[in-house]
Formats: structure tokens, sequence, C-alpha cells
């Protein structure tokens, strides 16, 4: 049987192309999006290639809207096998701490970092209960806690916060059960920009090798373009 992988921010960029190759390698993907109808629409066009794509809302600053996500997959009898966490923003490009608005931080923490947690807490009981899982963070360089955190700082805080959940998981879990952080580098998106150096196919090779990982690989780690990196 297929496992099923959860694309948080599914419907473009880096959730688009990681749903797609997940897709193609042989698991069922529930593509969600805040926007309801824009997860459906992309679930359509990749089902219309042959792919085993479902579109569902879900957006990660409402618990609500987890859970309801969670219930209907419930309801229909699909256990999600592996969590990717990529949904994110970015509101501040240029923002050191102190200048930074509150809400600004705010946003970025209540996606990054609250919205990982609620997802975690709706689909990683599942998989400790059937006693495997993947969970996959997509972070940012920006975040690096080695590096001084670098980047704009709701950003930053956000994804340093990622990254923190992810260590914290991974210390909790049992069985064949697998969290790990990713950094996909500065990518082609809506939100990098045109100019950036890498495709969101590049940067999903990442995400579907630890969604992928066998038994014997990796936990709590954090790796861009396959390789473990520093915290």
């Amino acid at each position: 049987m297929a496992r099923t992988a959860l694309v948080t921010g599914g419907n473009r960029g880096i959730g688009r192309a990681g749903s797609e190759a997940l897709a193609r390698r042989g698991l069922a993907v529930v593509l969600t999006a805040r926007d309801g109808d824009a997860a459906r629409r992309e679930a359509a066009a990749l089902r219309g290639q042959g792919l085993d794509v479902r579109g569902e809302q879900l957006d990660v600053t409402d618990t609500a809207s987890v859970d309801a996500c969670a219930g209907r997959l419930a309801a229909d009898g699909v256990a999600v096998d592996v969590l990717v966490n990529n949904a994110g923003i970015l509101l501040d490009v240029d923002g050191p701490l102190l200048r930074t608005d509150l809400d600004v931080i705010e946003a970025n923490i209540a996606v990054h970092f609250l919205g990982a947690v609620r997802t975690c807490k709706a689909f990683v009981p599942g998989m400790l209960a059937r006693g495997y899982g993947r969970v996959v963070n997509v972070a940012s360089g920006w975040g690096s806690i080695s590096d001084g955190v670098p980047g704009p700082a709701g950003y930053a805080l956000g994804k340093a916060g990622l990254r923190a959940v992810t260590r914290k998981l991974a210390s909790e879990v049992r069985g064949d059960v697998k969290v790990n952080c990713m950094d996909p580098g500065w990518v082609a998106t809506r939100m990098g920009g045109s100019g950036a150096s890498r495709s969101p196919e590049q940067a999903a090779d990442t995400m579907v090798w630890l969604a992928t990982l066998p038994a014997d690989g990796p936990s709590d780690g954090y790796f861009y373009d396959r390789h473990p990196y520093d915290w």
C-alpha cells in the first residue's frame, strides 16, 4: 500500500514541486493550501498527469482549519505517513529586530513555528501509533543558529523556531518515525524572486529524500542538498 504524504503550502513553489515529485515516487499526496480552491486546482492538474493527489484546505495558522483537515482525512480512511511543513511567508525583507513591527514577527511565528507545531500535533500521533512516519520541516539558512540567525528578524526568528521544533520533536518520537529539517537554498519562487539561483525542483530533491528515508536513515538532522549542516 502506498504511503501518504501531506504537504503544506503545496499549491506553488517548492511545495508544488515537492508534491509532484512525491507523487511520481508513488506516494499518495495530500496537497494543502490556505486557499482551498488553489489546492484543489493544483491537485486536479496533477491528477490529470495520472498522479494520486488530493487537494485540501489547510491554514497552518488556524487550529480549527488544521483539525478540520485531519478530520476529513480520517473520515475517508486516509492516514498521513509523511508530513512536510513547507508553508511560509516573507513579510520583512530587510528587518533588524528592534525596528521590525511586532505584528510582522508574530505573523512569521504563527506560520513557521506555531504552524508546524499545529500540524505535528495533528498528524504525528498517528505516525507513532502505526510505528512509521517522516516529518520534513522546510527551514532556511536565514534562521541558522550557528550563523547568527542572519535573515530579516521576523522571518529568521520563525525559521529558527522551526529548527527548534525539529530538534524537540525528534527527541520525543519513537519507532520508525524520523524528524528532520532542510534548507532549500535561494529558490526561484514568488517568495525568492526570479533572480534566485535554484529551481523549485532542485530544492524539492532533499524534501523527497527526507520524506522517503529508509529505516536506517537519519533523524534530528538539518540538511542542504542531502548533506548535513550545523544547526
